[in-house]
């Protein structure tokens, strides 16, 4: 038990190694303030225009859309990071984190959202046009509030993944909590850097844990 508590959880090494995960947590705080609300735009943007029936926008965005959910999300981002230099665009490690969040998640918050527009039933959309709204007044007043509200669970299900998806960006030196955590341990030779890391995660994301579980109860009751 203490060769554990040495190796894994050693008290001495948390509180010498805390300034840099402190570092490190504040990265990854604002590196979710970044990247979920780019992921939710993409998404809106996806959703949106999956409503247009014209093929010359429905198949180039379903390619695009699979196509990124394809990919996995660490390759697509060392893709950016290193790639990108060759044609003249070096946007740096926050910029292709950016980029590539903006890209893969978007197209996951894109057929949540587009699944949601979808169980809207088609009688509200004509109701409120007939009222005289535009169709872009449609979109944002009456189906996209009523959409998220019927895929909230996914959504918020989907934004946990991308908080935790966060860590890949330590593979281009950001350093955010991984990423520090990683040095750390490889300063003091012990995984006790890692197990906080691991812990901080936790509490961030225990509390959107609940929420989930609740609503989903609610709309598993709701359906009874």
């Amino acid at each position: 038990m203490d060769v554990f508590l040495d190796t894994f959880l050693n008290w001495q090494i948390v509180q010498d190694a805390w300034p840099i995960l402190w570092q490190g947590l504040q990265a990854t705080l604002l590196l979710s303030a970044l990247v979920v609300p780019l992921g939710i735009l993409g998404g809106v943007i996806i959703a949106v225009l999956s409503t247009v029936r014209s093929p010359w926008v429905k198949w180039p965005l379903r390619a695009w859309v699979d196509t990124f959910r394809a990919l996995p999300p660490l390759v697509l981002l060392i893709f950016i990071f290193a790639g990108l230099p060759f044609i003249g665009l070096d946007v740096g490690a926050w910029g292709a984190v950016a980029i590539g969040f903006f890209l893969n998640t978007g197209a996951y918050y894109g057929e949540i959202l587009r699944a949601g527009i979808e169980s809207i039933p088609r009688g509200q959309i004509e109701a409120a046009r007939s009222t005289g709204l535009t169709r872009g007044q449609t979109m944002v007043n009456v189906v996209l509030p009523q959409a998220v509200r019927n895929v909230l669970p996914d959504l918020i299900s989907n934004t946990l993944e991308v908080v935790k998806l966060t860590s890949i960006a330590s593979v281009v030196a950001l350093p955010e909590l991984l990423f520090q955590a990683r040095q750390a341990q490889s300063v003091t030779y012990n995984a006790t850097p890692i197990m906080v890391a691991a812990v901080v995660y936790f509490i961030l994301l225990w509390p959107l844990v609940r929420v989930l579980s609740r609503l989903e109860n609610r709309q598993l009751a709701g359906r009874r």
